[in-house]
C-alpha cells in the first residue's frame, strides 16, 4: 500500500510537541491513526537527538502482556531515561484495562511527552475526560480528504477525481483493491466491525438488528433532518420494537465511534440552537454506497456530505440553518469567522438556482455567503454570493 505523508494532521502534532497536554488522535477506524503517529515518532527522532521514545502498539500481540494498567505504568517506567527526552507513543490505548489509571499517573509524573490513538466510543466512556479535563489536546482524524485522494493515484485531473473520490471516498485500505467487488467487500467489513465489535460489544448491545436498522435509516437520510421520534415511528410501523429513548441511545453511540456526524439546527435570526429534529452525515460516503448499493444514490446529498465532513476537517464547528421557513445548509463558525453554505448539484435550472441564493440573500448579515455546486467554472458572484465549484472547493484546503 502506497503511504502520503498526511501534512494537515502531522503540523497539528509538532505544533504540540513538548506541550504537557496528552496528545490524544481519535477518529473511525482504518483511517489512518496508526500511520500518523508513527509519522509523528520519525519526525522526532529527526528533530530531536536526545529522544528516547517508548512505543506501545496494542495491535501487536508482543504486548498483550500490558493489556492492564499496572504493567503498562511498569512497561513505560523501566524504560525512562532521566538523561534524555521521554516520549511516550500508545496506539489503541482503550485495549489496555484502566489505561486511564495508567495515564494518569505518568502525566501527573511530568516525565513523558505523551501521545495516544484511540477509538472515540471508548475513550469518551472512560474516565479520561474526567480525570484530564482541561489536560488533553485532541486530534480528529478523518478519511483522506479530496486533495490527499488525488495525492495518493497521483491525479490531476479535479473534476475527473471528484466523480471517482464521491463514490470510492477517503477509507485508503480500500485502495489497494483493484476490483468493484473486493473494494465494496472491505468497506463492509470495516463498517461491520465498527458497529458489531466496537459498538455491541463496548455497550452490551443485544438487539443487534436494531442497531443495523437505525444505520440503514441514517444512511439512507443523509443530509436530512431526523429525529429520535421520526425514527421510532417508522421502525414502529415496519413491526420493530423499540422506544425514542432507545433510539436516540443508539444514534448517540453511532456518533460516538465516529460513524456519524450530528449537525445541531441553528437559528440565524434568533441566534439560537434548536433542540428538534438533527442532520446526520456519514464518516464516508464510500460506507453508503458499499452498504445500500444503487439505491437511492443522490449524488447532490453525497456532495452535501462530502461538504460537511470538510468542514469539520478545516476546524469549523458546523450547524444546519433556519432562517424564517428557509433552511441553509450550512452555517460554518470558526473564532469570528462565520461562513454560510448552500450545496447543489447543479444550478443551470433558473429555478434550482433560486431557490439556493434566496435562501442566503435573506440573511440580514455580512457575513461570506457560498453558493457549491458543479459550475466547472472559475469562481463568480451573484448578489455578493460568491458561486465556486464544489470540487475545486473541495481540493482548495
Amino acid at each position: 500500500m502506497r503511504l502520503i505523508e498526511r501534512t494537515f494532521y502531522l503540523n497539528q502534532l509538532k505544533q504540540v510537541k513538548g506541550v504537557p497536554d496528552i496528545k490524544v488522535v481519535t477518529g473511525i477506524r482504518r483511517c489512518g491513526k496508526s500511520k500518523l503517529m508513527a509519522s509523528c515518532e520519525e519526525y522526532i527522532r529527526l528533530v530531536d537527538r536526545k529522544a528516547n521514545i517508548i512505543s506501545i502498539d496494542y495491535s501487536d500481540i508482543k504486548y498483550e502482556n500490558l493489556k492492564n494498567y499496572q504493567a503498562l505504568n511498569l512497561y513505560v517506567e523501566e524504560r525512562h531515561i532521566g538523561s534524555k527526552n521521554n516520549y511516550l507513543f500508545i496506539d489503541e490505548v482503550q485495549m489496555c484495562e484502566g489505561f486511564e489509571f495508567a495515564l494518569n499517573s505518568l502525566h501527573a509524573s511530568e516525565k513523558y511527552d505523551i501521545y495516544v490513538t484511540g477509538l472515540n466510543a471508548f475513550l469518551l466512556s472512560s474516565d479520561l475526560a474526567t480525570l484530564f479535563t482541561g489536560r488533553t489536546f485532541s486530534i480528529e482524524l478523518f478519511p483522506f480528504s479530496l486533495r490527499e485522494y488525488m495525492e495518493y493515484f497521483e491525479k490531476t485531473d479535479v473534476q475527473e477525481a471528484f466523480i471517482e473520490y464521491r463514490k470510492i471516498g477517503g477509507m485508503s485500505g480500500s485502495y489497494v483493491y483493484h476490483d468493484e467487488e473486493s473494494r465494496i467487500r472491505y468497506l463492509n467489513d470495516v463498517f461491520d466491525t465498527l458497529v458489531i465489535r466496537d459498538i455491541v460489544q463496548k455497550y452490551r448491545i443485544r438487539n443487534t438488528p436494531l442497531l443495523e436498522k437505525i444505520t440503514d435509516f441514517l444512511m439512507d437520510n443523509v443530509s436530512n433532518l431526523v429525529s429520535a421520534n421520526k425514527m421510532t415511528e417508522t421502525l414502529l410501523s415496519n413491526k420493530t420494537r423499540t422506544s425514542d429513548k432507545t433510539v436516540g441511545t443508539y444514534i448517540s453511540y453511532l456518533c460516538n465511534a465516529f460513524a456519524f456526524y450530528r449537525i445541531r439546527r441553528y437559528d440565524i435570526r434568533g441566534k439560537k440552537y434548536l433542540a428538534s429534529n438533527d442532520k446526520y452525515y456519514l464518516a464516508d460516503p464510500a460506507f453508503r454506497n458499499a452498504r445500500l448499493g444503487s439505491r437511492n444514490p443522490d449524488f447532490g446529498r453525497m456532495s452535501e456530505n462530502l461538504v460537511a465532513l470538510e468542514l469539520l476537517r478545516r476546524g469549523y464547528e458546523v450547524y444546519a440553518g433556519v432562517l424564517y421557513k428557509k433552511e441553509i445548509d450550512f452555517v460554518a463558525i470558526k473564532q469570528n469567522e462565520k461562513l454560510y453554505i448552500q450545496v447543489a448539484e447543479f444550478i443551470d435550472n433558473p429555478e434550482t438556482f433560486e431557490r439556493e441564493y434566496s435562501s442566503l440573500l435573506a440573511i440580514n448579515d455580512a457575513y461570506p455567503k457560498m453558493i457549491l455546486a458543479r459550475t466547472r467554472q472559475e469562481p463568480y458572484q451573484y448578489e455578493g454570493i460568491i458561486i465556486r465549484d464544489i470540487a475545486d472547493w473541495l481540493y482548495d484546503n
